[in-house]
């Protein structure tokens, strides 16, 4: 019995009434119960008799003793129906909530040689499932994606759409765009995503790629010196080894086959320079192991609390009284149609 009154007290706590000129109707009582007296006076007659014997014996009819039972009921019918027209209501507007967050975009290099097999299954299909990993492990940030080759787009604007984020992840390919490495491009694009959103104040660039700049507009360092001037932070990730690797290509009679890059490496100087001019970090990955390990540490780094204020609907608990206003008035109604309906 404590628990469930404890239970009400919860229920109820913090109450609030929506609408509260609806209790002016609680005055009807009063006057119901005024005119339930004057009408019940006028039904009295008196009967002159010069002895009682004749009807002292006649039985009395206990429901009479509970004919007042149909008018508490609908006493307790209007009070019911005013309060649930007030809307009692519990919550608050507004809550201020902690939690760790920061936007962010992927900039990730899709040209044909990401599809080189040194990293297994290739250097693409690690990169995409490692950051699809990375991405279910901050849940309260908003995140997008750039991609480039020889040339940028960008394949999911920043959201806390993290389901929509990895599916547009599931679908890149390199066959989108004109094949490339327009690095610089890729990571002005990704500054100006972030610098289209004002929400948090720390911002992060994770930038993959695996060879130098041959495409593209903006050269890199002209790149990470835009992300500097907006206080963005940029990671950048090398992957792949330091030789040549068989990457796919397609002949002229539409078959995929193997044939070794020209491009030995990545500019490791630039990377480390963007890096390092943005208050980011460079890492290089050979293994799929060892640049999900990066994404890790990149997670670690990164974290920040922040406050943020949001708005929440008041919860209506009216429901009870509306429930409560029906059962009374079915009960009366079906107590007048039965057990007291020869009652006067």
């Amino acid at each position: 019995m404590q628990e469930y009154l404890e239970n009400i007290k919860l229920y109820f706590q913090d109450i609030r009434f929506a609408d509260p000129w609806y209790f002016l109707l609680l005055l009807l009582i009063p006057i119901y119960i005024w005119w339930h007296i004057s009408s019940r006076r006028k039904k009295y007659v008196q009967l002159k008799m010069s002895r009682l014997g004749g009807i002292k014996n006649i039985a009395h009819s206990g429901r009479v003793k509970f004919f007042p039972l149909l008018f508490i009921l609908r006493c307790l019918c209007i009070s019911a129906v005013a309060i649930a027209l007030a809307r009692p209501q519990t919550g608050f507007s507004n809550a201020k909530i902690s939690t760790m967050g920061i936007d962010m975009v992927i900039a990730m290099d899709i040209s044909s040689s990401m599809y080189a097999i040194d990293i297994k299954p290739n250097r693409m299909k690690a990169a995409k499932e490692t950051a699809i990993e990375f991405i279910d492990a901050r849940k309260n940030d908003r995140i997008g994606m750039v991609v480039f080759a020889g040339e940028t787009f960008t394949q999911c604007p920043i959201t806390l759409d993290h389901e929509l984020l990895k599916t547009q992840i599931e679908n890149v390919d390199h066959w989108l765009l004109e094949d490339g490495t327009a690095l610089g491009d890729g990571l002005f694009m990704a500054v100006t995503r972030l610098t289209d959103t004002t929400q948090l104040n720390t911002k992060v660039i994770i930038l993959i790629t695996d060879g130098v700049r041959t495409a593209g507009e903006f050269a890199p360092l002209d790149a990470s010196e835009a992300a500097k001037q907006f206080n963005i932070r940029v990671y950048t990730i090398g992957i792949g080894s330091r030789t040549n690797q068989p990457v796919p290509v397609v002949d002229k009679n539409g078959r995929i086959m193997y044939e070794l890059d020209p491009q030995s490496s990545f500019d490791e100087t630039t990377m480390q320079q963007i890096a390092d001019n943005t208050g980011g970090k460079y890492f290089r990955a050979t293994t799929k192991e060892s640049l999900s390990e990066i994404y890790k540490e990149i997670d670690a780094i990164e974290k920040q609390k922040v406050e943020t204020t949001i708005t929440k609907r008041y919860d209506e608990k009216f429901y009870p009284f509306a429930f409560a206003a029906i059962l009374f008035l079915l009960i009366e109604i079906i107590l007048a149609n039965t057990l007291f309906r020869t009652v006067t």
